[in-house]
């Protein structure tokens, strides 16, 4: 083995040094030991340092081949001497390489270099050393082979540069399935051919400072780029993983705490607070969201208040989850005793079903409480006015104290294919706790109108218009999984997971739109390969990701667990390799800013993979990407997706944290800019309820076999039985 992992060492170094120049030369904050005990960055071989700053090539496969030929060396050796401490020296011999002749594995060249250890009890052995040589005749010997067998490789690596990267991967393929004939040992264990997970760290103290963090830079992790799965993943990996996920924990509830605290004190009751004036405001209708939406400002002594969405119901599950229970049923009493939706005005449904009616059902389901059921039915009863049209899709906004309901005059008064198509967890969920059947009734005909208008392709567009008699059709030549269209495709699988998996039109929908995807929206970036969702405009594809869009990497991976052929079935296996590879570019849309935090969207052109446009720098405190690195984190085991979003919460504290709360960024790479004065009411809702939940392997959400999340990623748990549809 040590021949091999020499022969690769030296084939990387020379390739990366022809390539790429000096290792001194790269930046090694990213690289990591292939030891799969915990090292801190100080302590890195400069094999994975240069490797973390290569681009995503087939040398730096080669280079990845190194780095798991050492770490399974070094097992090979502490193996040796566990054989030699029982007396088991022909053990010992095999573990060593096999260097008697006969044996079927013998080679001469594996460990020539241990052979050199006069104090090494194997040597006694004439039969292996081959006599009484001297040891320094055999130094010379060995270094003079050494340095012939490196120029010959560097002669013909320079050639294979040459000929072009399809001969590189020959070379790859060829180690790794010499690496692969041993497998990787992990706590004593065969599993496989992958090697180990080289990127655990140590325990996040409490009193962590994270004002010194500093972002690490793009381009690192890079083995994922493709969707892959590089590491064996094993319960050893795991127990290590859970055990660094508390540590990272407890700084997200410290989060919470601090914006819960203020808004108590300066909002409560509002729609959301602003984290550097400190004051609050009614954005949606005046309806409270981060409690529930507020028509008037409410304090903790106000009575009547009007609100349907607060601040505070669209953080309640986030309270219960986070284990806040005080701070959850002081806000049930606030909800039961001052929330009213009679004298609310108009509202966005979409808005308001998933933020305000999801919060409150929520709550319901986790703690039981009626309070809460009471005021979903009541809000809900007004909401549905707007289901009263002609064809049955819902308007865009209504009234909550008169029931009109209206389109929005600024999109030509058409239909919104994320609004219509992204209240059905909602509504079938109230039904089954009310036994009101309109809700699941009305709620679901979208999606048969829906069914019967959708493309050959399965791609939807995002505008509709109902015709009457004539029906329903689209009148947009845009389709998106960015604003205005993505949650539809999100609710097609989860509404036929919330049915128990029985309701064959949803998923069959999924499964139509997924291969549309994959034929026409799945493209990969130059030059390195980076795997996006474009936009396609009237048949053109538009090279443009919105940070919207990752949420496809969790909803291809709980389709991929989920699929009715099984996990090993072609269509999960390249849906799961999809929604890694997209959730990898997303963490790069983050990494490779000078925040460490992600724009509003990006654009694929040129030889940069991405850039950012000069329309878009600004970030909002968006979940998306947090939303995808915990469903791949609870679905697949890889620790990757925790060390990814403890990198995001980091930038964060850093760079979006006040006084009060946490602001929005206006240039995700102008580290000097101070925050700005505004906090979305889903930053609570959603992005630190997903990094929460990244982080706690104790959690009570099981997301395949009993729970769903809706949009605003408020749970509620799945129907069992043929009567709760």
């Amino acid at each position: 083995m040590a021949a091999v992992a020499s022969t690769i060492f030296a084939l990387g170094l020379i390739l990366s040094t022809h390539i790429f120049g000096s290792p001194q030369e790269v930046d090694t904050r990213a690289a990591s030991s292939a030891s799969i005990t915990s090292l801190d960055n100080d302590h890195l071989s400069p094999l994975v340092a240069a490797t973390s700053k290569i681009a995503a090539s087939d040398v730096q496969k080669l280079i990845m081949e190194s780095a798991a030929a050492e770490a399974f060396e070094e097992e090979e050796r502490r193996q040796e001497e566990e054989a030699l401490k029982h007396g088991d020296k022909r053990l010992a011999l095999h573990l060593r390489g096999a260097l008697v002749p006969g044996d079927p594995n013998y080679n001469p060249h594996h460990h020539i270099d241990d052979a050199l250890d006069v104090d090494d009890p194997l040597n006694s052995n004439q039969e292996i050393v081959g006599g009484e040589e001297k040891q320094e005749n055999l130094i010379e010997n060995m270094h003079n082979q050494f340095a012939q067998a490196l120029e010959h490789e560097k002669h013909a690596i320079d050639s294979v540069v040459k000929e072009g990267v399809s001969k590189l991967k020959e070379t790859a393929a060829g180690v790794a399935k010499k690496v692969a004939l041993r497998g990787a040992i992990v706590n004593d264990k065969v599993t496989g051919s992958l090697p180990n997970y080289p990127y655990m760290k140590n325990l996040v103290p409490e009193d962590y400072d994270f004002t010194k963090y500093e972002p690490l830079g793009g381009d690192r992790f890079i083995e994922y780029v493709e969707g892959d799965s590089p590491y064996a993943i094993t319960d050893s990996l795991r127990e290590q993983s859970d055990n660094l996920a508390r540590s990272r924990r407890v700084h997200v509830l410290k989060a919470m705490k601090h914006i819960w605290k203020n808004y108590k004190e300066y909002a409560f009751g509002m729609d959301e607070l602003h984290p550097i004036s400190k004051k609050g405001s009614a954005n949606w209708g005046g309806m409270g969201t981060t409690l529930v939406l507020l028509q008037r400002p409410c304090s903790m002594e106000t009575t009547n208040c009007s609100l349907p969405i607060n601040c505070q119901v669209d953080a309640l599950d986030t309270l219960w989850l986070m284990g806040m229970k005080d701070e959850f049923w002081e806000a049930r009493d606030w909800v039961r005793d001052h929330l009213s939706h009679d004298k609310v005005g108009d509202v966005s449904g979409f808005e308001t079903t998933i933020r305000s009616l999801g919060g409150l059902l929520s709550a319901y389901d986790l703690s039981g409480d009626k309070v809460f059921l009471d005021k979903a039915d009541d809000l809900g009863a007004k909401l549905f006015k707007a289901y009263d049209t002609p064809s049955g899709l819902p308007r865009g906004s209504v009234n909550l104290q008169s029931g009109r309901a209206k389109n929005f005059g600024w999109n030509g008064n058409a239909y919104i294919l994320a609004e219509v198509g992204t209240q059905q967890i909602e509504y079938r969920y109230l039904s089954r706790a009310t036994g009101k059947q309109e809700y699941a009734k009305k709620s679901e005909k979208v999606f048969d109108i829906l069914d019967k208008i959708t493309p050959e392709d399965g791609l939807l567009f995002e505008k509709l218009k109902d015709d009457g008699r004539k029906g329903v059709s689209f009148v947009s030549g845009k389709t998106s999984f960015g604003a205005m269209g993505d949650s539809t495709y999100e609710y097609m699988i989860k509404l036929w997971i919330q049915g128990g998996r029985k309701e064959d039109m949803y998923r069959k929908m999924w499964d139509k739109a997924m291969n549309g995807v994959h034929a026409q929206l799945v493209q990969k970036s130059k030059p390195n390969g980076l795997t996006y969702l474009a936009d396609r405009v009237n048949g053109r594809t538009d090279h443009k990701m919105d940070h919207l869009a990752c949420f496809m990497g969790g909803s291809l991976a709980l389709g991929a667990y989920t699929d009715p052929s099984g996990i090993d079935s072609s269509r999960a296996k390249r849906d799961l390799k999809t929604a890694k590879a997209l959730t990898y570019t997303c963490y790069q849309m983050y990494a490779r800013t000078k925040t460490g935090i992600s724009p509003e969207f990006v654009k694929f052109s040129g030889g940069e993979d991405f850039v950012v446009p000069s329309s878009a720098p600004f970030y909002i405190l968006r979940p998306e990407a947090v939303e995808a690195f915990y469903y791949l984190s609870v679905l697949t085991g890889d620790p990757i997706y925790r060390e990814w979003g403890w990198e995001v919460f980091q930038s964060i504290e850093k760079y979006c944290k006040t006084k009060y709360g946490y602001g929005s960024l206006h240039d995700v790479n102008d580290p000097s800019m101070e925050p700005e004065d505004r906090m979305e009411s889903f930053f609570l809702a959603e992005t630190l309820k997903y990094l929460y939940l990244l982080f706690d392997p104790d959690s009570e959400i099981d997301i395949l076999h009993k729970h769903v999340f809706n949009t605003e990623a408020h749970p509620v748990k799945i129907f069992k039985n043929d009567e709760d549809n």
